[in-house]
């Protein structure tokens, strides 16, 4: 992989995570026609810490003038709100959530290019795709709460805000990555011998994002330590779904990592640590009973301070002890996504 000035590119900081040996558990997902005597519903207050430089692009490119900045000719734009404060999509948390979820509990893959589709084990087609009897009433763990084919999904994020403006950035130019070394030769780091990928792919945390380069293009960008503030909405999730959940939110203290979102990933960009500053959370006929009931707002299944971090803890220890989890995918998700870390971004080419 070369540039036009012929230097070799710095290898991708990437590693694959196998599948694991036995093919993803379908079943029958909760409905959205009633509240489970047997399930949690209620939402996560979330505070994203951004810890190395975020971009997630508009996919607009303008003028820097534009911006008011006339030093800067182009420039990749973030999405921001009536007062210029950034905005992260929903989607974009949900997509990079859901791939960590989709790792550590077997599940199908949630999306795939067309020109790989063969490449990908029939089992882990996306739901609905690798099965013609596959349908909403036989879905993956990651399907079940995430969504699929005609299926909504139990979980909904919201867009996160943060208060602050935009500062500017630099991405280095980045080039694709060679699943192909010739038009009729795969790569072997992503292909084993049958021609089907060895795993799901995930970028390293390290401790830096690099931000200079001969070639690349400025960015609108959230700062480290900036914080978006969102919330994420459930309902009808078994006690060891919402676990696994929230280890993926880097909230297991024997398992702790952080998410990767947006783009310059391979130049240690979009590392953030989740913060959970409230919980409410209904479960039984009762507290949805008292939740209803009344005019006012009920304090029931409102947690804080210190009855946050027990709820937490008890719902990971559920989720560890459940068949969902895939504890051999879970350690070598930490290997990659385990932070805080000393890992040096790569430098040179990209």
């Amino acid at each position: 992989m070369v540039d036009s000035s012929d230097n070799l590119a710095s290898p991708k900081p990437y590693k694959l995570i196998p599948f694991p040996a036995q093919s993803p558990n379908l079943d029958h997902p909760a409905g959205h026609d009633k509240f489970r005597n047997d399930c949690l519903h209620g939402t996560l207050f979330l505070n994203l810490v951004v810890q190395t430089a975020l971009h997630v692009s508009t996919g607009v490119v303008v003028m820097g003038e534009d911006i008011g900045n006339n030093s800067i000719p182009l420039i990749k734009t973030m999405t921001q709100g009536i007062k210029n404060e950034l905005i992260m999509q929903g989607s974009s948390l949900k997509g990079c959530i859901r791939s960590v979820y989709e790792a550590i509990t077997n599940s199908t893959l949630g999306v795939i290019s067309k020109d790989y589709e063969r490449r990908i084990p029939q089992e882990y087609l996306p739901s609905g795709q690798h099965d013609s009897l596959c349908s909403k009433n036989n879905l993956c763990p990651a399907s079940r709460i995430f969504g699929a084919l005609n299926w909504q999904g139990l979980i909904e994020f919201s867009d996160a805000r943060c208060d602050q403006m935009y500062s500017i950035g630099f991405i280095p130019s980045l080039y694709s990555p060679q699943p192909k070394i010739d038009n009729r030769t795969f790569n072997p780091e992503y292909f084993n011998d049958k021609g089907k990928v060895k795993g799901r792919k995930f970028y390293y945390q390290t401790n830096r994002a690099v931000d200079t380069g001969k070639r690349g293009t400025p960015v609108q960008q959230a700062g480290t330590e900036y914080i978006f503030k969102t919330r994420l909405q459930f309902m009808n999730l078994k006690p060891e779904e919402l676990g696994t959940l929230l280890i993926v939110l880097g909230q297991d203290s024997q398992h702790r990592i952080a998410l990767k979102v947006g783009a310059g990933k391979p130049v240690g960009m979009g590392t953030m640590i989740v913060e959970i500053t409230k919980v409410q959370v209904l479960q039984g006929k009762d507290e949805l009973r008292d939740r209803y009931s009344s005019y006012t707002t009920s304090e029931t299944g409102c947690l804080t301070g210190n009855k946050v971090q027990e709820f937490i803890q008890q719902k990971i220890q559920e989720a560890h002890n459940s068949s969902l989890m895939e504890k051999t995918q879970l350690a070598e998700i930490v290997k990659v996504l385990g932070y805080p870390t000393d890992r040096q971004p790569p430098e040179g080419v990209y």
